[in-house]
């Protein structure tokens, strides 16, 4: 996908007091950065942060954490952020193949929200329900795995489902029109989601988990 540049968008998200600049100095440390116990919720790729914000918000006793590579997407972020009060999130600029330079055993819930679908096989590894990932989620999850995701993309949806359920998720919750599904799904509308919903398309939604 391709995004607008922001000139100096480094140098902006670097003044915020929500980007950890050097996340690897609190992996294992996470809950002291925070300065409670509380579960540790991380978004992969939390382009302009409104559902991560959004979701800080609703639920102050949770601790979240927003992960995005493109530092252009994080200004906006970070400008929605101007004279909030969010202890409970942190953001990171930085590759989610880091991760685990990042976290220990230290993450409760990972979220994928309308995360870049990959769509040619080429770049079939580049997917974040790709095996390679969920092997690398196995390292920073605690003892249970927890992901949610939503997406428009019916290809990565299926394609998802099937790499979950062969790495032995089970789907507590599957939905093939999240907007238009009777049951009771809580749920906070991303940027793009907003924008689908006005055109009609159908977002499709997991919640898969898996305890060993």
């Amino acid at each position: 996908m391709e995004y607008n540049k922001i000139k100096d968008a480094d140098k902006i998200i670097s003044k915020s007091s929500y980007l950890v600049g050097n996340p690897s100095k609190y992996k294992k440390k996470w809950n002291d950065l925070f300065g409670n116990k509380n579960p540790i919720h991380l978004e992969l790729g939390t382009g302009r942060g409104e559902f991560i914000i959004k979701m800080a918000k609703k639920y102050p006793n949770i601790n979240f954490i927003g992960l995005e590579i493109v530092d252009s997407q994080l200004v906006m972020a970070v400008e929605r952020l101007k004279g909030q009060n969010l202890p409970n999130l942190k953001l990171i600029n930085a590759d989610a193949h880091d991760l685990e330079e990042f976290f220990g055993k230290e993450i409760d819930t990972i979220y994928l929200t309308f995360s870049e679908p990959w769509p040619k096989k080429i770049d079939e590894k580049k997917r974040f329900t790709h095996y390679n990932y969920l092997k690398l989620y196995d390292k920073i999850f605690k003892k249970k795995k927890h992901i949610i995701l939503k997406t428009d993309n019916k290809g990565l949806f299926a394609y998802s489902l099937e790499t979950l359920s062969q790495y032995w998720y089970v789907f507590d919750k599957v939905s093939l029109d999240l907007h238009h599904d009777e049951r009771e799904i809580s749920n906070i509308m991303t940027d793009f989601e907003k924008k689908y919903y006005e055109e009609g398309r159908p977002i499709y939604y997991v919640d898969a988990s898996f305890t060993e």
